[in-house]
């Protein structure tokens, strides 16, 4: 096989991981899956580009949706109801309207692909223009964008931990109780319960 069909079979390859990965994003019953099923998405895309010979803006896209998603994923645990769709969800609102508005999204932009008539003027290699960028980027400023990350992760975190007054089971004062395991049940079994005063876990019901 010639490095030109390999990359259109790749290409179709991840074409298909893409689109099936962001349906997907729809139908599970869990944020996190769901994020997660979102990260493989842009990852496809990202891999998409990097063969349409964007490598660095495929690469940008790679190291920044992993890090986006991933911390997304951490707030979906720390702070939604249904993280780990332990309980029936839906994660579509208005879904006739938005298949309508994805569908002729997708046909728009088909066309323009169809029709358009792109410019072709490639940089010369010699002129360096993306080894410019990068070293710009991510020379002497890359600590300073390093430690700014961080620093407004750390400040998200505290922020939403010293605000909330209610847990993801409750309010945080006075204990919480899991969520139900199925539509309109009780709270889980006793030795899932969180005594107020932090008292901890019961053990098989140990704890009245």
């Amino acid at each position: 096989m010639s490095s030109g069909a390999a990359a259109d079979v790749a290409f179709v390859a991840f074409a298909l991981v893409a689109v099936a990965a962001g349906y997907r994003v729809f139908r599970t019953d869990s944020m996190v899956r769901a994020t997660f099923l979102l990260l493989a998405s842009f990852l496809a895309v990202g891999a998409i580009l990097v063969l349409l010979a964007a490598e660095y803006l495929g690469t940008a896209l790679l190291f920044m949706m992993t890090v986006e998603m991933v911390v997304m994923a951490l707030f979906m645990v720390m702070f939604m109801m249904n993280p780990a769709g332990l309980n029936p969800m839906a994660m579509v609102h208005q879904p006739r309207l938005a298949a309508g508005a994805g569908v002729a999204a997708g046909v728009a932009l088909a066309g323009v692909a169809v029709v358009a008539d792109f410019p072709d003027a490639p940089v010369a290699g010699s002129a360096g223009a993306v080894a410019a960028l990068g070293a710009e980027l991510l020379g002497p400023s890359m600590l300073v964008f390093e430690s700014a990350g961080i620093t407004l992760l750390a400040t998200m975190v505290c922020a939403v931990v010293l605000s909330a007054s209610r847990g993801r089971y409750g309010p945080t004062h006075d204990g919480s109780v899991a969520p139900p395991l199925d539509p309109g049940g009780d709270h889980r079994p006793t030795d899932d319960l969180v005594e107020p005063g932090g008292g901890g876990h019961g053990h098989h019901g140990s704890h009245s």
